[in-house]
Formats: C-alpha cells, structure tokens, sequence
C-alpha cells in the first residue's frame, strides 16, 4: 500500500516536471524554486505539526483548545536516543515550572531528562507507555506522547520555536 501511495507521489511530481525537461526556452527562476515536496519535515503531516512548538532540549508541546498542553519528545531527539525501553513520567497532580525536569528516557544507548517545556500542572500521563516505551520511537508526534498538562503562563509560549525555527536549530547543532 505504500508503495503505491509513493509511486503516486512519484508519478504526480514527475508529470509536472516532464514538460520542463523538454522545454528548449530557458526557464524562469521561479519555476526553478524549489518545491515544498522535497523539504525536510519533522513529522508525516504538517498538519500534526503545525501547532507544535519545541524546546531547545527536544520536547514539543502541542496546545489544544482547551488550554492543556501534550508534551512529548522530537523526532531527531528519539533518533538519537536510539530504542527507549523505559519512561518515568511524573504522577499527576504534579505542578511544574518552565524547565524543570519531570522525568526520564531510558533507552538501549543511554538515558535522557525530560523537562517542562511550559509552567503548569500535570493532568494525564501516557500509561501505555509503561508496556510500550517504543511508542516513543515509532510515533513520537501522536501515540507516543509523554504527558498533558494545564497551561499556566501562556506566555511561555512564546519562548519557543515553530517547527522551522526548530529545523534551523537541529540543522545549527548538527553542523
């Protein structure tokens, strides 16, 4: 089934660049530009990702509607971790501060705090990790979230980076 959505994909970009290899006039620069199809994402779909606000210590908080935020750890942050095999979460009810550390990720390669990416309380922790930490690595943007919590200063917010400040930031460090 992926394989055809990828040829799909694959036949759809190529029908609209066929014409542009046989043109014999030069093309114009902004035919040239380069397609949104081929940039670098952080997840699947953008529209997972497009509240999505990150930490420089690789966490994301995604905040709903209702003011309660789901926290959980980057792509690029579980890739470098390699397998978690362990979560320790914190209880609900707890109240943190900006930063502060709420837990840990064990993993076959080494071990990781976690930390607040905003003020608030602890109102749900993820349980199915405790059974399956490898959510964090097989969908670390949807099933393999770590805890929600309220939103106490959500000016906060603002501290953080969007998806493409986050992009520049991985790109920055890697260098």
């Amino acid at each position: 089934m992926a394989a055809c959505g990828l040829f799909r994909s694959l036949s759809s970009n190529f029908s609209t660049v066929l014409p542009l290899l046989t043109r014999s006039a030069p093309l114009s620069p902004l035919r040239l530009a380069p397609s949104p199809y081929f940039r670098r994402t952080l997840a699947s779909s953008s529209r997972v990702s497009a509240a999505l606000k990150f930490t420089d210590k690789h966490e994301w908080i995604r905040v709903e509607d209702d003011g309660v935020g789901t926290v959980g750890i980057s792509k690029f942050a579980q890739e470098a971790l390699g397998d978690v095999v362990y979560c320790g979460l914190p209880e609900v009810g707890t109240q943190l501060a900006q930063q502060d550390e709420f837990g840990a990720l064990e993993s076959v390669k080494a071990a990781s705090e976690l930390y607040s990416p905003l003020t608030g309380e602890v109102v749900e922790v993820n349980t199915l990790l405790a059974d399956n930490p490898g959510l964090v690595n097989k969908s670390c943007y949807k099933d393999g979230w770590l805890m929600k919590m309220t939103i106490s200063n959500p000016v906060e917010l603002d501290t953080l980076m969007d998806e493409a400040a986050y992009e520049r930031y991985i790109r920055s460090i890697e260098d």
